[in-house]
């Protein structure tokens, strides 16, 4: 089956705009164009638009979206998979969240006393998920499944206040990070040994056996792995960089 742009557009919800501008970038070209210069879309366009849509609603970006499925190894199966694992646990994530809510408007409706660790449950639990999503597979491998299943076990036994107390250390860390390298500081100073110390106490809430050895490795993926680059980076670039020579140096 065959469809015109805004045929396609009303199939889809994207805009015949919006699919204009996929061809113009190159990322949906149409199957063809008629004399009058109309765009039409065949089975093949229909499927890569929704692929493209898959990728969209997980937030990645049309360029990287493009190198995707341009790739002659895309497997759109594999892909595909990925995607409803990736959905299903959002989906989880969501269903928590809303039960957490839901919690909390009957105890306020009831006028009852809400357990402080069942408001801090579903928070702490998708800090977790979030964690395994993106680096549960790396850190299983090289740290083992027992090491990362005490760590989270132990962030999930964190009472409300301590909690809290590991989010505003976790914040504190990066602020003192972003200044020591905005002001040209050396790791090897009196604030990178204070970074230091203050990211093993960051490091040991959810690292129960806590070791320098750990910490060092750990601290060392900050700057091999591009996404943990990219989180410390995110608003003052060489903060990783920074992070990894100051641990290097004071810890051991």
């Amino acid at each position: 089956m065959e469809y015109s742009i805004r045929e396609l557009a009303n199939l889809s919800g994207v805009t015949p705009r919006t699919l204009r501008w996929y061809d113009q970038i190159g990322l949906l070209k149409p199957s063809r164009v008629a004399e009058s210069g109309y765009r039409f879309y065949g089975p093949a366009e229909v499927n890569r638009l929704r692929d493209i849509l898959f990728y969209r609603a997980l937030g990645v970006e049309l360029a990287q979206i493009k190198t995707c499925l341009d790739d002659p190894a895309y497997d759109r199966m594999a892909v595909l998979r990925n995607h409803l694992s990736t959905l299903v646990q959002e989906q989880v994530r969501l269903e928590q969240l809303i039960q957490s809510v839901t919690d909390t408007i009957r105890a306020e409706e009831r006028k009852e006393i809400m357990d402080d660790k069942k408001k801090f449950a579903a928070f702490k639990k998708q800090a977790i998920e979030q964690n395994e999503t993106s680096y549960g597979a790396e850190i299983r491998s090289k740290y083992g499944d027992d090491q990362v299943d005490a760590a989270n076990a132990a962030m999930m036994g964190l009472s409300p206040e301590q909690y809290e107390q590991w989010q505003d250390l976790g914040n504190d860390l990066q602020q003192r990070l972003e200044e020591a390298v905005a002001a040209g500081l050396l790791p090897e100073s009196a604030a990178g040994q204070e970074i230091a110390q203050l990211h093993r106490q960051w490091l040991s809430t959810p690292l129960p056996d806590y070791t320098p050895a750990k910490h060092r490795g750990i601290a060392q993926v900050y700057i091999l792995d591009e996404r943990f680059t990219a989180y410390y980076d995110k608003n003052v670039p060489g903060c990783a960089q920074f992070l990894w020579d100051a641990i290097d140096f004071w810890i051991h």
